[in-house]
This record gives C-alpha cells, structure tokens and sequence, in this order.
C-alpha cells in the first residue's frame, strides 16, 4: 500500500490538466529573458548611482570654503590723540644773527662760461712805451717758455694741459719785440699751469754748465698770481712775465734784461686786461 503522503499527492493532481511542453518551456525562456532584463536595469541603475555620487563629493570639495582659522590676538586699538600733541607748536624765529657778507675773494670758484677770448683781454698798445706797433696773428717761432725745456737734462712736468682757448699778439718796435699769449683754462688748471711754471724754471738742471734758469721774481702785484722766470742758455737771455687771472694765463716774453721792477709795470695792465675775458674780477 502507497504512503499516505504520496497517495494525498495523486488524489489531487489526478483531475489536472497539465499544459503542454512548449508552452512550458515558452514561460521558462520568457521568465529567464525578464530576470536578466532586470538584472542588467539593476546594474545599469547601480553604476548611474555610484557616478552621480561620485561628481557630486567631488564638486562639494571645490566648493567648499577654505576654512579660516581663528586669529590668535585681536588688534591693538590706537590711543586717541591727546590735546596736547594735537594742538600746532608755535613757529619760532631764530635770534642768530646772520653772518656778515664776507669780502669779495680774488680766488674764484669757476670759470667764464664762454671759452672763447676777446680782443679786450689782450694789451693794446696804449699799455706799451711810445713806438711800438701791433700785429695780431700766429706767430712762429720758439719764443715761449715751454722751449726751453729742451735744454733741461730732466725736464719737469710740462705745462699748458687743459687748454680751452687761446690768443696770441705781437707787438714790434725798432728796438724790440714783445709777444703775448692768453690762454683759458678751468680754475683748476689754471693755478696748475703757474705751479708747472715754477716747477720747470726752479728744478730744470740745464744741459750746459753755463746755463741756468730761475724765477726772479713771484708775486707782482697784479691779478691772482704773476711771476717772472728767466733763462739764459749758453748766453741767450730770455725773460717772461706769467700772470693769472681767475681762469686765464697770460704769458708774455719781454725784453732780455727786464727787471722785477720793470715787470711790475707791465704787469698790472696785463692783469686788468685779462678782467675783460673773465668774470672771476
């Protein structure tokens, strides 16, 4: 005799009509295709979540503020200003009394600003003794004070440097010559040139045992300085009166035996002229 169970199982399936085979395979094959359809919606809908989550951290990180930190002290208020400091200081008057004018110097302190010299800063012959002409031009001819240095067995430090401008003139008699030459310099320079003047006729050793040079005399009363050098080489006598003027030098050859005495005569018109070619007077 069957099981109870199983005899159950017949009882109530005996009166069933079971469908057909294909039709149940057809609801097999729909249910897999429904169950994958929604396993691939489920895995689709899964990576649209993660993605969307993903863009939205990452745009809330860019957004976000930068945090402030907190100030660690609070700024110290500036105090009010006091009536005191506020209020304006009285101007004062300085009681010094102010420095007297001091004298005009005859040293100055710069130049004429036109390097060019004028006629009026040469002698003219009513500076000159009676029968002399004059003769504006180059003049040739080794008559200057420089020329002597060849004679000297070590010459010293040349002079002329720093020329500007210069302007010769010559006057002529029966009996002499007498040539000048300005020439214009900075103030500097200038007092340079009467120093180097010194210095060739004080410390030239002329090559010849019966030559000399000296300075016979330094300071003739005239312009800023004046001098009067001498040589005499190998018999030939020469003299020159040098005097300076702010920023000009004026070196004129006289005669072979002038004296110190004699120069000073000339040498105050020379001075005075130089004034016309110089704002140093």
């Amino acid at each position: 005799m069957p099981d109870q169970p199983f005899a159950d199982l017949f009882r109530d399936t005996e009166h069933l009509s079971w469908a057909p085979t294909a039709q149940v395979r057809e609801r097999g094959r729909r249910r897999t295709r429904q169950t994958r359809i929604a396993a691939a919606l489920a895995a689709v809908v899964a990576v649209a979540v993660v993605a969307t989550g993903a863009v939205a951290l990452a745009g809330g990180r860019e957004g976000a503020p930068t945090p402030v930190l907190p100030a660690t002290g609070s700024p110290t208020p500036s105090p009010a200003p006091s009536a005191t400091s506020a209020a304006p200081r009285p101007s004062t008057t300085s009681t010094t009394p102010a420095a007297p004018p001091s004298s005009p110097s005859r040293t100055p302190s710069a130049g004429s600003t036109d390097p060019a010299i004028p006629a009026a800063a040469m002698l003219r012959l009513s500076d000159l003794p009676a029968g002399f002409t004059m003769a504006e031009d180059d003049i040739d001819g080794d008559w200057s004070l420089e020329s002597v240095s060849i004679y000297c067995r070590e010459a010293p430090t040349g002079t002329s440097n720093g020329r500007l401008a210069q302007r010769t003139v010559s006057f002529d008699s029966p009996t002499d010559r007498m040539i000048q030459r300005v020439v214009r310099f900075s103030i500097r320079d200038a007092a340079l040139e009467m120093d180097a003047v010194r210095a060739l006729f004080t410390d030239c050793k002329p090559r010849g045992a019966t030559s000399s040079m000296s300075v016979l005399a330094d300071g003739l009363g005239a312009g800023d300085e004046s001098l009067l050098v001498g040589s005499d080489i190998e018999g030939v006598r020469s003299r020159w009166l040098v005097v300076r003027q702010g920023d000009l030098v004026a070196q004129v050859a006289l005669d072979m035996d002038t004296t110190p005495k004699e120069a000073r005569r000339y040498a105050r018109p020379v001075a005075q002229r130089l004034c016309a070619g110089s704002d140093t007077c």
